[in-house]
């Protein structure tokens, strides 16, 4: 009958060391000295900023060592302290613009601020995307002229202007305009999405039969209702005559009776004229009165 045990796991601390005594055994049970492949330059921080390097010495390396003065990982080297940095030479002066080479124009006068701009045109690039798509809203140019306008170093102050407030930017723009661009480069990828998403949605709900139904509708509607206007205005033309057709004709140019009519209006305004200027002065007709009648009424004016 066969018994069925157990059989314990063997730790891992247990299988390291029986690897260990199988590669340091030797026959008759003689154990010969563990050697590790073992740098101390890369594993202690003694070694650590000065220079350093192995050397070989015949007899045993232990032998000079003193655990007082030194680490034991610095056995069997030899260290030497890094000579101090130097400071870097003062740059040459830079030569006459209007004398030098167009080799030591470039070196002097373009390149030192137009390679900045270059990496931070990359920069941005990279942050538009443009590295993954062929066509963006970023102008490499456009960035050039604005980045190369505020670093200028004759000028100050230019950090807040954009490409839009310098002055020789608008007078090209007003020679030449711009057009708009195209809404694919204005859009962001959320706005883009939104706005086909409303425009597939609309056209679902439009393509449903009662929708099409009332869309026919309103169309005929708006068909027989389009003078509308005009209809209106016709019928109440009809209805109502015009200010001119209303007002009767009284009369004619050249009638007597409209002369007559002229003749007393000049009259009745002279008499109402006088009767404002003396309130108690009486009407009396000027017909057959001579001067000596003027004469004395004036007197018994007087008198009275």
């Amino acid at each position: 009958m066969s018994v069925i045990t157990k059989v314990p796991e063997t730790k891992l601390w247990n299988q390291i060391c029986e690897e260990i005594e199988s590669i340091t055994k030797v026959g008759d049970g003689q154990q010969l000295p563990l050697e590790i492949d073992y740098d101390a330059a890369k594993y202690t921080p003694v070694f650590f900023g000065p220079l350093h390097k192995r050397v070989l010495i015949d007899g045993n390396e232990d032998d000079d060592f003193d655990p007082s003065i030194s680490h034991p990982a610095c056995v069997g080297y030899a260290f030497v302290d890094r000579p101090p940095e130097l400071p870097s030479p003062e740059p040459p002066a830079p030569p006459n613009r209007q004398e030098c080479s167009p080799r030591e124009y470039l070196e002097y006068y373009v390149f030192p601020w137009l390679l900045p701009a270059l990496e931070e045109l990359l920069r941005h690039a990279k942050a538009e995307k443009c590295f993954d798509r062929k066509r963006t809203k970023f102008d490499a140019v456009d960035f050039l002229t604005e980045y190369l306008y505020k670093k200028n170093p004759q000028h100050q102050n230019r950090e807040e202007i954009s490409l839009a407030d310098i002055p020789f930017v608008q007078e090209w723009w007003t020679k030449h305009p711009r057009p708009p661009p195209s809404k694919s480069l204005v859009w962001t990828e959320q706005e883009a999405v939104q706005i086909l998403q409303n425009f597939w949605r609309g056209y679902k709900v439009r393509e449903e039969n009662a929708v099409q139904e009332l869309r026919q509708w309103q169309k005929e509607c708006r068909e027989e209702k389009k003078d509308i206007h005009e209809t209106v205005n016709r019928f109440w033309s009809d209805k109502i005559p015009s200010d001119n057709e209303a007002e009767p004709e009284t009369s004619e140019p050249g009638r007597p009776d409209q002369q007559q009519q002229q003749q007393q209006q000049p009259q009745q305004s002279t008499s109402s004229a006088n009767a404002h200027k003396d309130p108690n002065a009486s009407v009396t007709p000027t017909s057959g009165v001579t001067n000596d009648g003027c004469a004395n009424l004036a007197n018994l004016t007087v008198l009275v």
